[in-house]
């Protein structure tokens, strides 16, 4: 993981509009190498098996420490990960091992986001953009970056971490971390004028 910080610098409950003002924040920087992947937490059976008819290239998997030190042996093939054409469609099984997440990682970007934004639902999901690169601003004291340029929409959720749910949905711009100097700050600003917002609330790491 790179060292970055993100600020949120765009929040409402149209989806659509998120995406859209996410997708402008990735256009500042420049996407050469640009990968996207998306996350999603699916708490109950039917959101699994609507997703995984929905998204048949993505991979399911739990994030249950406890069971992973119960069976370190994964019977499931949950703790690494399932595709989804070979995901059970058992009610009973899905049920014991819920919450199930579904991701798709490091696709070329504008070839999942429309689609991912669209099933989403109520449900807690992430689109990642990385692999950007900011420009350098000189007369701003800002200096190009790479390792740590990316772009986040938090669809009903404000949180990094994926675990407070919210009926909105929240971007935000991730700069280089330096020591709360002050530059992060600066740096994400001057992204967040480039597509007409501003820095809306506290950092998250």
């Amino acid at each position: 993981m790179s060292n970055s910080i993100g600020y949120p610098v765009f929040r409402t409950a149209d989806p659509v509009l998120a995406l859209r003002v996410a997708r402008q924040l990735v256009a500042v920087g420049d996407v050469q190498y640009a990968e996207v992947s998306v996350d999603i937490e699916l708490r109950t059976v039917p959101e699994v098996l609507r997703i995984r008819e929905a998204l048949p290239d993505a991979w399911f998997r739990k994030e249950d420490v406890e069971d992973w030190t119960r069976d370190p042996s994964d019977p499931t093939g949950l703790h690494v990960g399932v595709h989804a054409p070979e995901l059970s469609s058992d009610p009973g099984f899905l049920s014991s091992h819920l919450p199930l997440w579904a991701s798709m990682l490091d696709q070329p970007p504008d070839s999942i986001e429309e689609d991912f934004t669209a099933v989403v639902g109520p449900n807690i999901g992430e689109i990642l953009w990385s692999s950007l690169v900011w420009p350098d601003v000189p007369d701003r004291e800002i200096h190009r970056e790479a390792n740590s340029a990316r772009v986040s929409l938090l669809l009903n959720s404000h949180s990094l971490e994926l675990d407070e749910h919210s009926g909105d949905h929240t971007v935000l711009v991730h700069v280089r971390r330096a020591n709360r100097d002050g530059s992060e700050l600066r740096h994400a600003s001057w992204l967040a004028e480039q597509v007409g917002q501003s820095v809306i609330g506290p950092p998250q790491e």
